[in-house]
């Protein structure tokens, strides 16, 4: 199986036909027919359901799509990686984090390397704990930024001098808006949408759950999401309260939603981790080097 055919089934999967992916790649309609036939045959399975104007993957071929974009991801970041060796001062940079404002500590980092190394670029993948480190398992990315609690036990890490402050996003039209913080005891019998991060793992060892203490058992959770985005819209429909961290979700005076905190206060730290005995590119060794610089002794 060649990168080259399957940049070619990438395109016709995107374009949604042979003529628009040939267009595309500057090759014939029948080269990139004969090379779709051959690779069918190779894998043993129909990869498209040919229309008179278009072409849509099959089962299988959808398979074979999410496969084709690692595989082709993981080769342009190798061949980036050895072009990046030719000099100190470029090269390619992945980010995978999740939603924090306390990512400014890393743009803080990523202004001061474009002042001096503009040949640096980096790309940013936004997900939960479960997305980063799966990305960064794969060799997708260089580097994870994870809000606690998350699992560190497998990788190296360098704790960030962040704090988040957990609290609740509501509408401004509930009665809980009116108080200044929240407490476990206003949360017991109203509808909620928790993080799926922030409840996993053994709740003897999560701080989110202990937080809850016995009454976590007796929550009414009715949604569950890996970013805040899509919990806001569905706070705003008024489908229940939102638990999360401060500044993601959009609270100002034009909003109909608002934050509270909550009471005990509670708070999230922010941690950049990578593969144990990583070796790196020197751009992400140099981009390693000011983190550790700049904050390992905060």
């Amino acid at each position: 199986m060649e990168i080259r055919v399957l940049r070619y089934f990438l395109a016709i999967a995107r374009e949604g036909s042979i003529t628009n992916a040939a267009n595309y790649l500057h090759v014939t309609q029948p080269t990139l027919s004969r090379q779709i036939k051959e690779l069918e045959e190779e894998v043993g399975q129909k990869l498209f359901i040919r229309g008179s104007h278009n072409m849509k993957l099959t089962q299988e071929g959808f398979i074979l799509r999410k496969r084709a974009e690692e595989i082709v991801s993981m080769v342009d970041k190798t061949e980036a990686e050895f072009r990046s060796m030719e000099s100190t001062v470029a090269g390619d940079i992945y980010i995978g984090g999740g939603e924090t404002r306390a990512i400014s500590y890393i743009a803080d980092v990523v202004r001061e390397l474009r002042e001096k190394y503009p040949d640096i670029k980096y790309h940013l993948h936004s997900g939960n704990e479960a997305d980063v480190t799966e990305r960064l398992d794969r060799g997708l990315i260089d580097f994870g930024i994870l809000v606690q609690p998350a699992d560190l036990t497998k990788y190296d890490c360098l704790h960030l001098p962040a704090e988040d402050i957990w609290g609740v996003v509501m509408r401004k039209d509930s009665p809980l808006a009116e108080k200044p913080s929240i407490t476990r005891q206003d949360l017991r019998e109203l509808p909620l949408i928790l993080s799926r991060q922030a409840i996993a793992g053994r709740k003897e060892d999560n701080e989110f759950i202990n937080w809850f203490g016995s009454d976590f058992d007796k929550l009414n959770i009715v949604t569950t999401f890996n970013l805040m985005y899509n919990a806001a819209i569905m706070v705003e429909a008024g489908i229940g309260y939102a638990v999360g961290i401060d500044g993601i979700t959009n609270t100002d005076v034009n909003s109909s939603l608002c934050f509270r905190p909550l009471e005990p206060r509670m708070t999230a730290g922010l941690d950049v981790i990578w593969k144990k005995y990583q070796v790196f590119t020197p751009a992400a060794e140099l981009f390693l080097q000011r983190l550790q610089e700049r904050y390992a002794s905060e």
